[in-house]
């Protein structure tokens, strides 16, 4: 079977948002390659700014699950332009784990859509934007389990 991994693309500060994961889930980047390291091509000319940005980078969450990102390059014609349409969701082993993810990954949210809380489907659960503008779900199942 697939894994699910998650791709996270950034208008210029992935790097940053890439160093507050590291700490947040306490792990470090597996790898990164920067839009410099691409062999130069007349067509697609880059600002010295543009080489600096990060064309890949990955975190292991744990052994199944990668945290992906990108900066977007807007003379490449792409630029990130965040939305609720995707979540990513960290389903936890422990109420504990729920409360200190939350704690790390709301530190200055754009957004709390609902805080961290007992639901009729979750012992914890909890909706948020983060300070970068991505969409977190967080879940601890507990004694709630769907029937």
């Amino acid at each position: 079977m697939a894994k699910i991994h998650a791709y996270l693309n950034f208008n210029g500060n992935c790097e940053e948002a890439f160093r507050f994961y590291e700490k947040v889930f306490k792990t470090s980047t597996i790898g990164t390659h920067r839009f410099g390291d691409i062999p130069e091509d007349p067509n697609y000319p880059m600002t010295a700014t543009d080489k600096e940005k990060i064309m890949h980078t990955a975190i292991m969450l744990n052994e199944q699950t990668m945290l992906m990102g990108s900066d977007c390059i807007e003379g490449f014609g792409h630029k990130a332009t965040p939305g609720n349409s995707t979540y990513i969701m960290l389903d936890t082993a422990t109420a504990a784990e729920a409360h200190e993810l939350y704690a790390a990954l709301t530190e200055g949210a754009l957004n709390i859509e609902m805080e961290l809380g007992e639901q009729f489907w979750a012992e914890l659960y909890a909706s948020f934007q983060d300070k970068f503008g991505i969409w977190w779900m967080i879940h601890f199942e507990g004694n709630k389990k769907m029937q």
